[in-house]
């Protein structure tokens, strides 16, 4: 469910439902660029709940949907992974952040800001990184390891020269745990 958190996949559902039944349609009627509609559909397809047929053919499983509803509504409610934090950066995460996993990288500034100080907790302060392994370690965290990776380093959590990275920005915690 929380891959409709995404305005461009939620968009591609939309055109799925109104009648597109390839990728050229879906982009047309959903107003998007190539390359947006084809990560919104790929995203959909690896979730499953999107069939692409042989002929490119999309097919959007409503099954799936409510699948999906019934057994997030089913769950018992499991520990808070982020109660540990204060009430405004914990809500953040729990709407982006599930068993570790970032779910989708919020659109809203603000929100991304809270996203990526909880992801650039993986990185030690003072310890440089080939870039192999800032995608590996992202890679642990979420699918699209070059968006997150270009985040970190746009909003300065991040800084990249000759090849590496090194942890410039976030929180920290002197005991040496992740504040996140």
């Amino acid at each position: 469910m929380g891959l409709l958190a995404d305005d461009d996949r939620r968009a591609v559902v939309a055109a799925l439902v109104l009648g597109a039944t390839d990728i050229r349609s879906a982009q047309r009627t959903a107003h998007l660029e190539s390359k947006a509609a084809g990560r919104a559909v790929q995203r959909l397809v690896d979730a499953g709940l999107v069939l692409r047929g042989d002929d490119g053919t999309l097919h959007l499983l409503a099954e799936a949907f409510a699948l999906a509803a019934r057994s997030e509504a089913e769950q018992v409610p499991a520990a808070d992974e982020h109660g540990g934090e204060p009430p405004d950066v914990a809500r953040v995460l729990r709407a982006f952040v599930h068993d570790g996993k970032l779910v989708s990288i919020p659109t809203v500034h603000s929100k991304r800001l809270v996203v990526l100080d909880w992801a650039v907790q993986r990185f030690e302060p003072g310890r440089r990184y080939p870039e192999t392994t800032v995608n590996l370690i992202l890679e642990g965290l979420h699918p699209d390891t070059a968006a997150l990776r270009r985040y970190l380093v746009d909003d300065g959590f991040l800084s990249r020269a000759g090849g590496e990275y090194w942890r410039s920005g976030g929180t920290y915690a002197p005991d040496g745990r992740p504040d996140a």
